[in-house]
């Protein structure tokens, strides 16, 4: 299916370099919420907070999935 969109990949660079950027921040964010559960590991918040940067870490790639299924063939 992803031969007959040729173009999708080329229109969805703009969305893909804002999840780049989020997904930077995401990595920032999980290396300091991991520290933070490192140093208190009572507080469950830190973890799902860390949980919530990895899926700003995995944003760019669906991203990319959404916006090549939105196009039509």
């Amino acid at each position: 299916m992803a031969c007959c969109r040729p173009l999708g990949f080329l229109i969805g660079l703009p969305f893909s370099f804002l999840s780049l950027v989020l997904s930077f921040i995401g990595a920032l964010l999980w290396i300091f919420w991991s520290l933070l559960s490192c140093i208190c590991p009572c507080c469950v918040c830190f973890a799902v907070l860390s949980d919530f940067s990895i899926s700003l870490m995995k944003l760019p790639i669906n991203v990319m999935d959404w916006f090549i299924d939105l196009i039509p063939c």
